[in-house]
């Protein structure tokens, strides 16, 4: 248990990046490189703090996703309505009824399109689309695909204003074009020999536009070439990635979230119950894992995870003791530690496009922004023994070999 706790909580290097010393450097005309670097800096990351709380829901908040100039922030709940925020003033812009029959799991501005497309996936199996009016109100909702199962995650491609990905519990990936007036087409069904395995969350490779990940109710990591998918081998997989330990673990893990990292070249895997883990996503098929995070535990509800950082410096997830945890990538040690929700924890974590600004939101009724403006870093008051009982509590679970998943407790 010692070594379990001293890993992630012993004393970090001096930083490389200094406020002063890159100060001194600065040059008329170059605030833009300063900012960059600030983002990734250690010395900001530990020094997060709550700046507010945007209220206007009445239902757990389920998704936070910034615009790409970062002036809105959407939000999406379960009292199915999106509210875009001025975040920065704290007022909301536009307030609609998704038209969803179900929580509202994710609501997306769609890149390069001046903000006039949000696209939706909830637990009603829809996937909607709403067209909004440069004057403020939204001027349309329309479902444009359907699943066979709740639908958690949609996954953007980068530079497309028209065209992105839906995952869903029937174990479907559907592609939408939003030029075409053809129902959505169906990429692939993920399988595990002949099991259909439910999907969680989606992520396109922003490095590689054809290439996406998806993860579900098993513990693979499946990363897949729309140039390249023949169900007949592989089940039409390119390759798949596992912690080698969790292979054949009885334990039956599963994914909730991941992410790329910001160039394509590392994934981000969060596992129920179990710990965080970074691959290098240009490996071969059954690579190992390359960095492990721990201390944190997500069994309670399904915990997002990202990267934090213009250059993907920081890995950031919540937890259930309330906590959210900021790690140092490189070292996989932790750097921060600060209170998340008051009713719970938080699920859905979004850094700023440019800024050292990131917004939360999970099981109170609002969203959070924090920012690095507290007056001291962080202390770390009572982070061992809250790594001890997180570890302890797992390891009990752990004992009574309980799937939570298969009852759907976590997401009603």
């Amino acid at each position: 248990m010692e070594d379990w706790v001293s890993s992630e909580t012993s004393v970090l290097p001096h930083p490389r990046w200094q406020v002063l010393n890159a100060l001194r450097k600065w040059q008329p005309g170059s605030s833009a490189r300063v900012v960059y670097q600030a983002c990734g800096a250690r010395v900001f990351g530990q020094r997060f703090h709550l700046q507010y709380e945007l209220e206007g829901h009445n239902g757990r908040v389920n998704t936070v996703h910034f615009n790409q100039r970062g002036t809105w922030l959407a939000t999406s709940s379960d009292d199915l309505r999106v509210i875009l925020w001025d975040w920065v003033c704290q007022q909301p812009v536009l307030d609609f009824e998704s038209g969803h029959r179900n929580n509202v799991f994710q609501a997306k501005f769609l890149p390069n399109c001046g903000d006039s497309t949000l696209a939706m996936c909830a637990c009603d199996e829809q996937i909607r689309i709403a067209e909004l009016s440069a004057t403020g109100p939204c001027k349309n909702t329309k479902r444009v695909a359907q699943h066979r199962g709740d639908s958690h995650k949609l996954a953007l491609e980068h530079d497309s204003s028209f065209k992105f990905l839906t995952s869903g519990e029937d174990a479907v990936v559907f592609s939408i074009d939003l030029r075409q007036g053809l129902p959505a087409s169906k990429v692939v069904v993920t399988k595990e020999k002949e099991k259909k395995m439910g999907l969680y969350t989606i992520y396109v490779n922003p490095a590689n536009t054809y290439q996406f990940a998806v993860g579900g109710q098993d513990q693979f990591v499946r990363i897949y070439d729309q140039r390249k998918i023949d169900e007949n081998e592989n089940n039409g997989v390119l390759k798949k990635f596992c912690p080698h330990h969790l292979v054949n673990c009885d334990s039956k893990a599963n994914i909730t979230c991941f992410v790329y990292s910001h160039d394509g070249t590392e994934l981000l895997a969060s596992y129920n119950d179990e710990d965080i883990y970074l691959f290098n996503s240009s490996h071969c098929d059954g690579a190992q894992y390359i960095k492990r995070y721990k201390g944190h535990r997500n069994n309670a509800t399904v915990k997002g995870v990202n990267f934090y950082g213009p250059r993907s410096e920081f890995v950031v997830s919540s937890s259930d003791c309330g906590h959210i945890f900021l790690w140092e990538k490189s070292s996989c040690q932790i750097v921060q530690f600060m209170e998340g929700d008051k009713g719970g924890t938080i699920n859905c974590l979004e850094p700023h496009p440019y800024l050292p600004v990131m917004a939360t939101s999970g099981l109170d009724h609002d969203a959070k922004i924090w920012a690095p403006t507290a007056k001291v870093t962080t202390g770390f008051i009572g982070l061992k023994n809250v790594i001890k009982r997180n570890k302890q509590e797992r390891d009990e679970r752990s004992l009574h070999h309980t799937d939570l998943f298969d009852n759907h407790l976590l997401w009603f």
